[in-house]
């Protein structure tokens, strides 16, 4: 198998492919593909490639669609780079109240002032403080896995925790604080929150839902973050509420011209997931979910087809990428199914059969609605 790697991955992801694999960033034809934060949007897909696995959370880098369309598994590594995020949306939460970067910045021009120095320190001193975060309210819009370790995190530092999620699993639940509390609404947390953290992907409905009109529903001084993505909050509008201190202060991980040097606005240069046990994280847990794809069809983490579990050990498997509406002309065209599994999301369908003697792929793939077909042998 060929795998290329369209940005530096960690050397121990790439050591948990099996013995025979070739990686590198000058592969042609790959099989599969790992990403990083290079956008693959106007890259042309190869017919060879079945996968692509994108080190971290986020996949706007890639094209979704186009990968759908040609029955390209698309994987992501939620979780993996989870605690290096919380940790910083938590230093963010320091950030936002107590103007550290601007007093940072401040106590610079002091340089060479001599004795003067400690004079002049307590006399502007007032000029940066700010709240304490104990016994404030914090919202968390999402509550996924870095949601749900931030929750936990502001919690254990006093705070109290409300966060919305309507898609959140029993799981997360389970692993939430006793103390954090649950809303039905985006609504809720802007109208409770001191200090808001932004935890959702971008979606064709997230895009620029912090604008004006929920500004509107906040509290007066809301301290918002944003380690998530840029595009979430709209920033015209976002401006405008910092110089009506409706917003008292932006701290994002994703810097945008408009928003750069703006008073009350701290950028940071995109360093959530920014460090070794973060990147080691994701890079092994995307190089097994290819692996596994790849060598017995199993599908974990993929944005664009179902999950599927299958038998590590068979003789002959085919595996079909198609849609839903061509599942039971697929299911009719495989023959001697020794075990089977279909399972659909939305409008893909993916099947995996074992069977006794080799299928003939090449008739699978002319069955209209059929978008990949893949054989294997045990």
């Amino acid at each position: 198998m060929k795998i290329f790697t369209l940005n530096k991955i960690a050397a121990c992801g790439l050591a948990q492919f099996p013995a025979g694999y070739t990686c590198g960033d000058d592969i042609a034809a790959p099989d599969a593909v790992m990403v990083r934060s290079a956008s693959m949007h106007d890259m042309p897909l190869d017919a060879a490639t079945v996968a692509i696995a994108r080190a971290g959370a986020g996949t706007n880098n890639i094209p979704i669609d186009a990968c759908t369309q040609a029955g390209v598994c698309v994987f992501n590594t939620p979780g993996a780079n989870a605690n290096a995020v919380k940790e910083l949306v938590i230093a963010g939460l320091f950030l936002s109240s107590r103007k550290v970067y601007d007093a940072l910045s401040w106590c610079q021009g002091l340089k060479g002032k001599g004795d003067e120095v400690g004079a002049l320190v307590e006399k502007g001193k007032g000029a940066f403080g700010g709240p304490e975060i104990a016994g404030k309210t914090l919202g968390l819009i999402g509550l996924g896995a870095i949601g749900s370790l931030t929750a936990n995190a502001a919690a254990a530092l006093g705070m109290r925790v409300i966060g919305c999620d309507p898609y959140i699993s029993e799981e997360v639940k389970a692993s939430l604080d006793a103390s954090v509390q649950l809303v039905p609404t985006w609504d809720d947390v802007l109208a409770q929150s001191d200090y808001i953290s932004l935890n959702v992907p971008l979606t064709a409905q997230t895009k620029g839902a912090l604008n004006a009109e929920a500004f509107a529903k906040a509290k007066d001084g809301l301290r918002l973050l944003n380690f998530a993505r840029a595009a979430l909050v709209n920033d015209t509008d976002l401006i405008a509420a910092l110089q009506s201190g409706k917003v008292a202060a932006y701290v994002t991980d994703f810097p945008t011209d408009e928003v750069i040097g703006v008073p009350g606005v701290t950028a940071i240069p995109h360093l959530g997931a920014s460090t070794p046990e973060s990147e080691d994280n994701c890079a092994i847990m995307a190089a097994q979910q290819i692996t596994a794809y790849l060598e017995t069809g199993a599908v974990k983490n993929s944005v664009n087809l179902p999950a599927t579990t299958v038998a590590a050990k068979f003789s002959h498997r085919v595996c079909v990428v198609h849609t839903a509406e061509a599942k039971d002309a697929v299911l009719a065209a495989i023959g001697g199914v020794q075990q089977l599994t279909s399972n659909v999301r939305g409008e893909i369908a993916y099947t995996v059969a074992d069977t006794a003697a080799a299928v003939d792929a090449a008739a699978l793939a002319e069955i209209p609605g059929v978008l990949r077909v893949r054989a294997l042998v045990g």
